[in-house]
């Protein structure tokens, strides 16, 4: 074995020792040096008895002369150095785009809060208006009275805005409702719709066996006379119908329905208007009139985008440039608001902002950043494979985000005490971060603990163990959930050292901490009955200062955001590993 190989094999077992305390992993240290060295592949043998050799070494040194002995053989690990930054990923140039003169559009339809597909489509128009110096507008959707709510403007905007995606100008689309009006004239005018009279079930029947409805023989005057009766007409008996091709494979041709009777108060317009468009009519005008030059949408839209072309050509407006992509899915998890709506009616769910569910607020309030969503978008990019999105993806993206500014703090679940007998009373200083400079956090040591019940399992009499980042204890007694130890400061082999458990561990100065474990919503078809759960415990005196919407991370359990600070109490959402 080379003084090469070991002085390598020394600094990287320094390096993970510094970095997650305690021990080294082999494993670890074995990787880097075959990453460093490929060639030493051949003497795997050699690097196995380096790493050992290192390891075995260390397993002596407290966390202090650890620190000393990396800095000694290794300063240049502490000097400040810029992280090498991922090249973002960038989304592909935009068709027909002119620099300045791009014109994008969010249109989120005010029934519901928006979800993690809104999002990644709201982010694809801002982001191309941006790269091309345009502009965005927002611009609600909202010509169908039963389902709009005033709630849900301010809610969206809210979304948005938390979501760092900014918009130019703000439209609603029933403030065009007399503009609507004068096209639908327009179109009665040129032959190339009519008023119908006939019920919806015949219709749909017409419609699929491909024959004209009889209304189609109204003339002109009928038709305009008809449309005035419409406004005092009880819903449902008449809609204004674009003159199509009833032969069309693409049925969405075959005469639609542009307006009709909605006989319900709109949040914003009230009981002003009783004829109300459909989407594709107040869709194919307001792109055009708002000088929208490109639409990004998902393509459960693309039957009508024929249909939209083809009111604007009769009415002699614009097209613009349609870009489509397919429809997100995330594993497990409902993404749209037809299915979440009943969830939350059932109580399945406690509200939009359940943390199982990926609407914008769950992912915020489960501790999800805007700028993880943005790269999702980005990272799956303008997709024609219906890409299922799994959860894995959102949490490494979200990981990059939050692992360098997240404070780490000690968290033990169901937790026993430990008594340590002849414990000093002290204040120790731990650091925030292992890897940037967040300065320390204070805790106080009396001679009481407490440790998970999951690492008190297999503890035996008699045994050595080390409080991580602290001192190792000898345990004299254990008798039910109570378990007795000393300090101790006695050396052992090798082997022995290398064996000693390392145990999570709070204070007698803690806080009661409740941590909410989402999951997978669904499983196949099934509601997944264990999809939320809690986990109980203690955590570090100092989490109780934290505030509502804090990130952190309990170390050796995983990142946290913080739902409730109360007096009782802390509750937190684990957001991952």
């Amino acid at each position: 074995m080379s003084d090469d190989l070991q002085k390598i094999a020394l600094k990287y077992a320094l390096i993970n020792a510094f970095q997650y305390g305690g021990n080294p992993s082999p494993k670890a240290v074995t990787g880097k040096i075959m990453a460093e060295l490929p060639e030493m592949r051949k003497q795997s043998k050699d690097v196995i008895v380096s790493v050992e050799t290192a390891v075995n070494q260390i397993s002596k040194m407290s966390p202090s002369e650890i620190e000393n002995k990396l800095r000694e053989i290794f300063p240049e690990f502490f000097s400040e150095k810029p992280k090498e930054k991922e090249s973002p990923r960038e989304l592909p140039p935009l068709e027909g785009a002119e620099m300045g003169k791009v014109v994008t559009r969010l249109p989120p339809e005010p029934n519901g809060y928006p979800h993690i597909g809104h999002g990644m489509s709201f982010y694809f128009n801002y982001y191309y208006a941006r790269k091309y110096n345009g502009k965005v507008i927002l611009r609600f959707d909202d010509t169908n009275p039963k389902k709009e709510k005033l709630e849900y403007y301010e809610a969206i905007k809210q979304d948005l805005k938390w979501l760092k995606i900014t918009w130019d100008e703000e439209r609603n689309m029933s403030d065009d409702m007399e503009l609507y009006y004068k096209y639908a004239k327009d179109l009665i005018n040129m032959g190339k719709a009519y008023v119908c009279n006939c019920d919806a079930e015949y219709v749909s029947k017409l419609r699929f066996e491909s024959k004209n409805c009889p209304c189609v023989s109204n003339t002109v005057q009928d038709n305009l006379s008809l449309w005035n009766e419409m406004e005092s007409a009880e819903e449902g008996k008449y809609s204004l119908r674009l003159r199509g091709d009833m032969t069309s494979k693409n049925t969405v041709m075959r005469d639609p329905t542009m307006l009709r009777v909605v006989d319900h108060p709109h949040p914003i317009q009230g009981d002003k208007y009783r004829i109300w468009p459909v989407y594709d009519f107040a869709c194919a005008i307001e792109d055009s009139v708002l000088g929208v030059t490109h639409v990004l949408r998902s393509n459960e839209f693309a039957l009508r985008i024929e249909l939209q072309d083809y009111i604007r050509g009769l009415l002699n407006l614009r097209n613009p440039k349609i870009i489509e992509y397919s429809r997100f899915t995330v594993k497990g998890a409902p993404t749209s608001k037809r299915l979440i709506r009943p969830l939350i009616e059932e109580n399945v769910v406690s509200g939009w902002d359940d943390p199982r569910l990926v609407t914008i607020r769950g992912l915020k309030r489960r501790g999800i950043t805007p700028e993880a969503i943005h790269m999702v978008a980005e990272e799956i990019g303008l997709s024609k494979s219906e890409p299922e999105i799994d959860w894995s993806l959102i949490e490494s993206l979200n990981r990059k985000i939050i692992d360098p500014i997240s404070d780490r703090f000690y968290f033990v679940a169901d937790p026993i005490a430990l008594d340590v007998i002849d414990a000093s009373y002290q204040t120790i200083q731990l650091k925030r971060h292992p890897d940037f400079d967040r300065g320390f956090r204070e805790v106080q040591i009396t001679g009481k603990f407490f440790i998970s019940a999951n690492d008190s399992k297999g503890l035996s009499k008699g045994q050595i163990i080390r409080l991580k980042d602290l001192y190792n204890i000898f345990i004299i007694d254990i008798q039910g959930n109570t378990i007795k130890a000393m300090h101790t400061d006695e050396k052992s082999s090798r082997d022995e050292l290398t064996k000693i458990k390392k145990i999570q561990w709070v204070s007698e100065k803690n806080v009661k901490v409740s941590v909410v474990v989402p999951g997978i919503l669904y499983e196949g078809e099934e509601i997944n009955p264990n999809s939320l759960q809690t986990i109980h415990g203690y955590g570090e005196e100092e989490i109780a200062n934290l505030n509502e919407g804090d990130i952190a991370q309990f170390e050796r359990f995983g990142f946290i955001r913080v739902d409730k600070v109360e007096p009782k109490g802390v509750t937190v959402i684990l957001t991952h590993k």
